[in-house]
């Protein structure tokens, strides 16, 4: 499926690339250590707050427009919503149903424009959408889907997308033999695009700190700093030592998310200049591949939305919800109602169903929407705002993924317009994301890479997806040890390289970040990542200075947070399940 999607865009992959690529930096210690003496020592342009996807795109775009840029994140990069989402790329079908025929239009073009600047992270996949009534359906389904595709080729970049095309129910029955066959008369098939959010928020971050940013996790903005009425950057504290360092800047930008509320307190802004961000929660299940016989993604219509079965390696991923969370936003999770809803949507399709063995892990993001009082999440748009509430601050929230470029685009605008800067226009349509540069040409060597490094084709194939073109600096680095290349003995399906590899050049600095966000232990296991913790602790704690005492500690915590995740999913609500994660102390040793 994915090869047949690389063969589908191969032939625009670099045409619509201009922006000369850059050489791409480790996100090491040390760089970590000179990032942050650079933002205190000179005063930037910008400073964006937020290290999420909207926040790194918003550095990438500002960066590549010749402005000084710095962009700080309170935990890890990613750690929020960008590494909880659905893994989608897609215009949202369910828009048209709302009559949002141009944010849809926007974002089938920002489709087609990351499928051009991140080829290896983002590529497309099938799917079909099951019908129940003959004439009625078909016709309006097929007419939905018809306007889809032709919204994409009215883009600027075209489609990159094969046609929809009708299905009959034997058709549709061999691609998903799994679908119940007397329920369904057919189908339509189209196609839309996934992505490994965490990974390739952090590529964006890695390509914006290669143009020249400068790049802090971990460091939780705790102050404006003000002339007269006018902000002139911000107070920041590392949160692992509490040491704090003021950084000036000409206009900030916070792209925080479900936290702007939080922002907003700290920037004091007045109430009726304020965002009023609703989150909503949506709750997904990873169960086996070997569960779902089908060849192809499904879409599945609910009593609201719809339901997302999508091919994930060897697992499928299965939701979403859209429910209301007025929790904490750090640590949302899901319930038991919740999983029993996905569940039980799922199997009215399946001929057989699933039960809750069957689930290995439960994940839950937060969608930042943009809300009225008293609306409810699966009315709200997807549309963002960007907002200008004192002079020298720039707050951009709402949005989805997909649209991430442009809410970076917008936001900048606004900064180069509120603060006049001296700035090119936007770039980043034709900015390659690191790795994507020279993919085409490592894909095609995969059979010589496997034998020169004596791994199966399909684990090269494995490594690219994740690295692209970055596979040769990934394997230098692993030179030096002869170990680096066996797998993981707690989780076979990840390299010891990988996790040092996160270390030396992706910034991770905690169990957490490498188990949940720089690989996907902590969904693509039964166990969550909690059987190779110890092993994963042990190769990064020379890398970082760990005591025994600290990788011990870093073990209890992270297996401490999956405990509580677990006994927070038999829950019926929830305040219950919240109670859960409200007893869990994150573990942070002073480096």
């Amino acid at each position: 499926m994915w090869l047949g999607g690389l063969h589908i865009r191969s032939y625009i992959v670099g045409q619509m690339i201009s922006t000369s690529p850059v050489a791409p930096v480790a996100l090491s210690p040390d760089r970590l250590a000179a990032d942050l003496a650079a933002l205190a020592a000179e005063p930037l342009d910008v400073l964006v707050i937020g290290g999420g996807i909207v926040g790194a795109g918003t550095a990438l775009d500002a960066v590549t427009r010749g402005l000084r840029v710095g962009v700080v994140e309170a935990q890890d990069w990613a750690s929020g919503t960008s590494s909880r989402s659905s893994k989608l790329i897609h215009g949202g079908l369910r828009y048209l149903q709302m009559h949002d025929f141009s944010l849809v239009r926007e974002a089938l073009h920002e489709r087609s424009v990351l499928l051009q600047i991140s080829p290896h992270l983002v590529h497309p996949v099938p799917f079909i959408y099951p019908l129940r009534h003959r004439f009625f359906e078909r016709a309006y389904v097929g007419l939905g889907i018809l306007l889809y595709d032709l919204l994409a080729r009215t883009t600027r970049t075209g489609a990159g997308m094969p046609f929809h095309r009708q299905l009959s129910r034997r058709r549709a029955h061999e691609l998903a033999p799994a679908l119940r066959e007397r329920r369904f008369i057919g189908a339509v098939q189209y196609y839309d695009g996934q992505v490994d959010d965490a990974r390739h928020t952090l590529s964006v971050l890695r390509t914006a700190a290669s143009h020249g940013a400068f790049v802090a996790s971990r460091l939780q903005a705790v102050a404006l700093l003000r002339e007269r009425d006018r902000v002139t950057g911000a107070r920041l504290r590392l949160v692992e030592t509490g040491q704090e360092l003021e950084v000036r800047a000409r206009v900030v930008v916070s792209a925080t998310g479900v936290w702007t509320e939080d922002f907003e307190g700290i920037a004091d802004i007045e109430r009726d200049l304020k965002m009023k961000i609703q989150p909503s929660k949506g709750v997904h299940l990873v169960v086996p591949r070997r569960c779902i016989d089908s060849s192809t993604a499904l879409i599945l219509p609910t009593e609201k939305s719809v339901l997302f079965a999508l091919p994930w390696g060897e697992h499928w991923l299965v939701g979403t919800t859209d429910t209301n969370w007025a929790h904490d936003r750090a640590r949302p999770t899901a319930t038991a109602v919740d999983v029993d809803y996905l569940l039980a949507t799922l199997n009215e399709a399946l001929e057989s169903p699933l039960s809750r063995a069957d689930v290995e892990s439960v994940y839950v993001g937060l969608r930042p929407l943009i809300a009225g009082a008293g609306d409810e999440t699966t009315k709200l748009s997807r549309e963002h705002a960007v907002n200008c509430p004192l002079p020298g601050l720039v707050l951009v929230s709402g949005g989805k993924y997909t649209t991430y470029r442009v809410m970076a685009r917008d936001a900048v605008d606004a900064a180069v317009e509120h603060a006049r800067l001296s700035a090119a226009p936007c770039r980043t349509e034709r900015t390659p994301i690191v790795g994507a540069d020279g993919f085409a040409e490592a894909w095609e060597s995969r059979l010589t890479l496997a034998a020169h490094h004596g791994l199966p084709v399909v684990e090269i194939e494995r490594l690219l997806r994740r690295y692209g073109s970055l596979v040769g600096e990934f394997f230098a680095a692993a030179a030096c040890n002869p170990l680096a290349l066996v797998p993981l003995a707690g989780a076979s399906s990840y390299l010891q390289a990988e996790v040092a590899y996160a270390v030396t050049h992706e910034g991770a600095r905690h169990l957490d970040d490498v188990l949940e966000r720089r690989t996907r232990l902590a969904i693509e296991t039964r166990d969550r990542g909690t059987v190779a913790a110890e092993e994963v602790a042990a190769i990064m704690a020379p890398l970082l200075g760990w005591t025994e005492a600290i990788v011990t500690d870093e073990v209890e915590a992270y297996r401490a947070t999956v405990g509580a995740e677990v006994a927070a999913e038999q829950e019926p609500n929830d305040a219950l399940a919240d109670a859960h994660m409200n007893k869990v102390v994150p573990f942070l040793p002073t480096p």
